[in-house]
């Protein structure tokens, strides 16, 4: 990923933080020198100094096939907004878009044993839908055995934590508050979610 230095996203507690926040992700892999893509959610642990992603696939999907071979890449890209020039002190700009995106490559690792399978449902759903776990607990075995060998459950240890936050950093502090108080205004959420991420990021 291309980062100015200004934009580089290099703390991991910081990118990690934002994948948690929003782990919906791409799944990126190579078929037949073809690059694929999967849209899902992700399970963020960070636990010793690793990053660990999991998530699973339908049975059916062919990216399945090609988890094991090669470098996986991850893709977790939200929120972002577009900044106006008319909010510079200066006429004389053009448009641009503030966000920020984190890569996360690694070698995935399928899953096979069905009880650590199940187990890796059961850490998804108390990551996502806490609620759901006592309805799920009471469901029949031979059900949530069936569900599991429809789909291929997989961890990726990241070992490539690309991050990248372009928040107004390279501008003005007088344009970058009139940047940031302009989102905050916003009925548009990815816009008021930039505009708190852009209060976090000190002066230059």
């Amino acid at each position: 990923m291309y980062v100015p230095k200004a934009f580089q996203l290099t703390d991991t507690n910081e990118a990690v933080r934002f994948i948690q926040r929003f782990s919906f992700a791409t799944l990126i892999n190579i078929s037949n020198n073809v690059p694929v893509a999967t849209h899902l959610p992700f399970v963020v642990k960070h636990n010793n100094g690793q990053v660990i992603l999991s998530s699973h696939l339908a049975k059916p999907n062919t990216q399945a096939n090609d988890l094991v071979n090669g470098t996986s890449l991850v893709i977790f890209s939200e929120p972002n907004a577009y900044v106006a020039p008319k909010h510079y002190e200066k006429e004389l700009n053009v448009p641009t878009w503030n966000y920020i995106a984190v890569h996360a490559y690694g070698k995935a690792n399928i899953v096979d044993d069905e009880i650590k399978k199940l187990e890796s449902l059961e850490e998804m759903i108390a990551s996502y839908d806490n609620d759901y776990l006592k309805q799920w607990a009471a469901l029949p075995a031979d059900f949530k055995l069936n569900m599991s060998k429809g789909i291929v459950v997989f961890d990726i240890l990241v070992t490539d934590l690309q991050g990248k936050k372009k928040l107004s950093q390279n501008r003005s502090d007088v344009d970058k508050h009139a940047v940031t108080e302009a989102l905050s205004k916003s009925t548009d959420t990815n816009e008021k979610l930039i505009s708190e991420y852009m209060r976090l990021e000190p002066n230059k």
